[in-house]
């Protein structure tokens, strides 16, 4: 099984060990200039990863419910929401208002987000306000992967593993079975042919779709399905253009370029909505991989809808992607506010909030005390073989590189093997500091 098994098996005890992922939350510091806010007059800014205000979606409903509880129960704070999305573009949006101060108290974000924050000094950490219960609580596998010299910077939420939605209702109009949980990628490309057909109203439907985007890992199981990893060990060395690598790449470009079952967009525009939308609504794509938070979404508007594994590649078991979803708090002067700020993240991923917040859990928790149901649930036995992104400053960077390489083989512009072999000197001179 070669490098895969560095850090993506998250054990402990015998249990799963989840923790900080890539979706997770930052409070920033706002207002910071002026005179300090007393204990019942603190005010603080969160940005929420996929919150849509005023309820229109899934998202944002448990968003908002998960604040008014947090308020009831802490009288004298306020909590505004802003909403970004989990693609690059979101992400920059972010970065850029927690560097301009005063705009971003508490946030949620991916770990592997997080580590050019804690460079910048942009984030505060929460040790003193980490209870006993809390260290008992927290998966310890999970915590340390987001530990940077001795100190840990967020609230881990949970660990979004990518799964493989499949529509159904689009399976059987079409009179295919659903898939085992062990299939292949080679019964996949059948069962996505067999799915990709013209209805008689002249509407296209597509075997396969998914997001590919700097932001996303989304179709990265399909290029690591082989046995190729990004790193070394160490994570000091590119090794993604291995031959494991670039088989990997070539099955992904293979879906658009050889076998014609995605959309044509893919590789290039398609957005995560724009997916929903066509698989929820029009049911014009059959099957598409993505992290476990759509889930909820479904189940609330009684799709008939299931989620298996991601096919198993030449590895010849099961692999996914993923990262740790984190509540993170900007570095705050004001020790009421920085406070205050703690509380929310702590209480933003807690099991309290799932009491209170039926279905806030998107995906499986990080604390030992948070159980999930439904449809999330689905997605708990894809964590122990996830591969989690490197909690490496450089891996924005990296995958930003990486990203236009791996469009262009999709998109037939160049091929598997000089896509990942053309950004090796440039990633691996960020690997080394030079």
């Amino acid at each position: 099984m070669s490098s895969i098994t560095r850090r993506q098996f998250l054990i402990d005890g015998g249990k799963v060990a989840v923790g900080a992922s890539v979706f997770g939350s930052v409070l920033a510091a706002c207002g910071s200039s002026g005179t300090n806010p007393g204990p019942s007059q603190v005010s603080l800014a969160y940005w929420a990863l996929g919150y849509q205000p005023g309820g229109t979606t899934a998202t944002g409903k448990l968003t908002d419910s998960a604040v008014a509880a947090f308020v009831k129960s802490h009288a004298g704070t306020r909590v505004s929401v802003t909403g970004y999305t989990g693609d690059q573009a979101g992400y920059t949006k972010l970065t850029q208002a927690i560097q301009s101060g005063g705009t971003v108290d508490v946030f949620r974000i991916s770990a592997d987000e997080l580590p050019v924050l804690i460079k910048q000094n942009l984030v505060s950490p929460i040790d003193n306000y980490l209870s006993a219960s809390d260290k008992s609580d927290i998966y310890p596998s999970l915590a340390n992967e987001i530990a940077s010299n001795g100190q840990h910077y967020a609230w881990p939420l949970w660990v979004p593993p990518v799964g493989m939605y499949i529509n159904l209702d689009v399976f059987h109009e079409r009179g295919v079975d659903p898939p085992a949980d062990d299939w292949t990628y080679e019964q996949f490309v059948e069962v996505a042919q067999k799915l990709t057909f013209t209805r008689s109203s002249g509407e296209k439907v597509y075997g396969y779709a998914s997001q590919i985007d700097p932001g996303v890992l989304n179709a990265w199981p399909i290029i690591m399905g082989d046995g190729g990893v990004p790193f070394n060990q160490n994570n000091t060395q590119y090794t993604l253009n291995s031959a494991q690598g670039i088989s990997g790449l070539q099955k992904l470009v293979d879906l658009a370029r050889k076998y014609h079952v995605t959309p044509p967009d893919f590789g290039g525009s398609l957005a995560a909505s724009d997916i929903q939308t066509a698989f929820g609504q029009r049911k014009t794509y059959a099957t598409y991989s993505a992290p476990s938070g759509d889930a909820a979404t479904y189940q609330s508007a009684g799709l008939n809808f299931d989620v298996k594994p991601m096919p198993i590649g030449g590895l010849g078991q099961h692999l996914t992607t993923g990262g740790i979803g984190l509540i993170a708090v900007a570095s705050i002067q004001d020790q009421n506010r920085l406070k205050a700020a703690m509380e929310l993240g702590n209480y933003l991923t807690s099991a309290r909030v799932g009491q209170d917040v039926q279905g806030y859990y998107l995906a499986p928790g990080a604390r030992k005390s948070v159980q999930v149901t439904g449809p999330i649930a689905r997605f708990t036995s894809f964590v122990p073989y996830t591969w989690i992104a490197p909690f490496i400053s450089q891996w924005t960077q990296i995958r930003t590189i990486l990203h236009p390489q791996i469009q262009k083989a999709v998109l037939g512009q160049i091929s598997a093997s000089d896509a990942l072999n053309g950004p090796a000197s440039e990633i691996n001179s960020l690997l080394s500091g030079s």
